[in-house]
């Protein structure tokens, strides 16, 4: 199979995709971001048999030399290095047009470089913003509620103009809300969980209006793979999403009485998003990922959710969160 390279591939979606590039044979070189510490994210995690098919490339993303240097070898690439977390991006927005946008310009301009046979850059349903209508389509329009959203959408504008004016085989891979084992802490569903399962009887949260498409971590990875091998998606976005939605305040109802049905939910002034800001409602529409590829949905929101609570009910896996403390 061809060498793929993954950037992010130490974060929360890129380690499970590249666990399932590995599975179906692929060559896998991973983009992590260097540290002194020397680690490798979340692939420190993986098992050894997995891990020893990796080769890793320490460096970052918002570095045009190392990046190029990393895509040297290789014709097609998952680009998900970015940050992605919203509270951040209101107190340190410029990091996130380095990271953001300036990152994927420096994957577009190496992979143009190197005639490169696909570019695959992730996006957000963030950048839709509050929906308009219902189920949200590759063609709503994209409204930028917070500078983390803005940042996506300048990277999204960017990657459309190399395939408008090079002709380079780019697809814009739109996941929605993605969840699943290893994610941050500052998510909603890792802070529900942890919070329950580390025996809090008060569990601090914001907002419980909004809803979200929620998606699991794997059912994600697979769209990831199956995008790339369509044609018919090139220059293209396209959505992986359910076709469904939740509210938060239905979530973690559900989660109190799967873990602890004595559990309390206490609003937390700090969590909660301006009001500008907040996207209340994402429900999204997954015709043309089922239209162009053989991807189907495997987990339904409980199966998901229980494996989620299984991964984060292990004492070694919890130890990694900070439970007590509002992760922004």
């Amino acid at each position: 199979m061809k060498k793929v390279l993954v950037t992010g591939a130490d974060g929360f979606i890129g380690s499970h995709l590249v666990e399932a590039l590995i599975e179906e044979g692929y060559k896998v070189k991973a983009f992590c971001y260097y540290n002194s510490f020397n680690s490798w994210g979340w692939l420190d995690t993986l098992p050894k048999d997995k891990l020893d098919q990796v080769e890793i490339f320490t460096g970052d993303i918002r570095d045009p030399n190392g990046v190029k240097t990393a895509m040297q070898d290789c014709k097609e690439v998952f680009h998900l290095a970015a940050l992605i977390a919203i509270p951040y991006s209101y107190h340190s927005p410029d990091s996130y047009i380095q990271t953001n946008i300036s990152g994927t310009l420096n994957v577009l301009q190496a992979a143009r470089d190197l005639n490169y046979d696909r570019v695959l850059v992730t996006s957000t349903s963030e950048v839709y913003g509050t929906a308009q209508y219902i189920p949200i389509d590759e063609k709503h329009p994209r409204q930028p509620q917070s500078p983390y959203s803005a940042s996506k959408i300048g990277a999204d504008c960017l990657s459309e103009s190399f395939y408008r004016s090079f002709d380079m085989p780019i697809t814009i891979v739109r996941p929605f809300n993605t969840f699943g084992p290893r994610q941050s802490a500052r998510a909603i569903i890792p802070t529900i969980i942890g919070q329950l399962v580390s025996g809090k009887s008060e569990i601090k949260l914001g907002d419980l209006k909004p809803t979200r498409d929620f998606l699991y971590v794997k059912d994600t990875a697979r769209g990831f793979i199956a995008i790339s091998k369509s044609d018919a998606l090139i220059g293209q976005d396209c959505n992986i999403a359910t076709n469904s939605e939740i509210s938060m305040g239905d979530l973690v109802q559900n989660l109190i009485d799967q873990i602890n049905p004595e559990a309390k939910v206490v609003t937390d002034p700090q969590r909660i998003r301006p009001g500008k800001s907040e996207v209340y409602r994402l429900y999204g529409d997954n015709k043309k990922i089922m239209e162009h590829t053989d991807w189907k949905q495997k987990y339904t929101l409980s199966q998901g959710l229980a494996e989620t609570i299984k991964w984060f009910s292990n004492k070694k896996n919890l130890d990694k969160y900070k439970t007590d403390i509002y992760n922004v």
